[in-house]
């Protein structure tokens, strides 16, 4: 008897690091099934959960290779899965995975910061932290400057199409009028950026 083939799939909810991997699905138009994880009644502390993901958060993915958590991880996996070029695999992987640490160390590691604090916080009956929120924005703009002196010669984060780090490095940019992410102080970033939200995959990442 044949087994039946089972899609892979991808554990999210609607929050920075599991947008970027549901965007990087959709735009790799990867055949997988989105399951939500409804953070809200814990369902990511559930025991079931937990044996996906010890660490109790979203994105996981779930395919032939084994379980697979972090988003980063996961947009490599997806780009190999379909034989893209997304995660590349010549002399420009080494500078995507520069870019991934530095985003997550210093520019949306700051983004996600004022996301939280502004936006987040207040749905759980939190107070924003004004020194920290003031603090992420310094150091935003500090970080934003070397992205943006980046891109002001490079139309992408690295090469000349999109990769990985590109997903990455935009994860907090959606909400930035509404975080107070002084995103309109860097016009190079802003015109990558752009570029970026003419992609319905990262415009509509989630199912609907």
């Amino acid at each position: 008897m044949r087994s039946e083939h089972r899609l892979p799939k991808l554990y999210y909810c609607e929050t920075l690091n599991p947008r970027k991997a549901c965007a990087a699905a959709r735009f790799l138009q990867a055949d997988v099934d989105f399951v939500r994880v409804d953070l809200a009644s814990g369902e990511q502390r559930s025991a079931e959960f937990l044996a996906l993901n010890p660490n109790g958060k979203v994105p996981v993915l779930q395919d032939d290779a084994g379980t697979l958590w972090e988003a980063n991880a996961i947009m490599c996996r997806l780009s190999d899965a379909v034989a893209a070029d997304f995660w590349p695999h010549d002399h420009r992987q080494i500078d995507v995975l520069r870019w991934l640490s530095w985003d997550a160390s210093h520019f949306t590691l700051h983004g996600a910061t004022l996301w939280f604090e502004i936006l987040i916080k207040p749905l759980f009956g939190g107070k924003p932290d004004n020194a920290v929120i003031e603090d992420a924005k310094t150091s935003f703009r500090h970080h934003g400057r070397v992205l943006d002196d980046h891109l002001a010669a490079n139309s992408v984060a690295v090469g000349k199409t999109l990769t990985v780090a590109d997903f990455a490095l935009a994860a907090a940019l959606p909400y930035a009028a509404a975080a107070e992410i002084p995103l309109a102080e860097f016009r190079h970033i802003q015109k990558w950026y752009g570029r970026l939200e003419e992609l319905d995959a990262w415009q509509n990442p989630f199912p609907a």
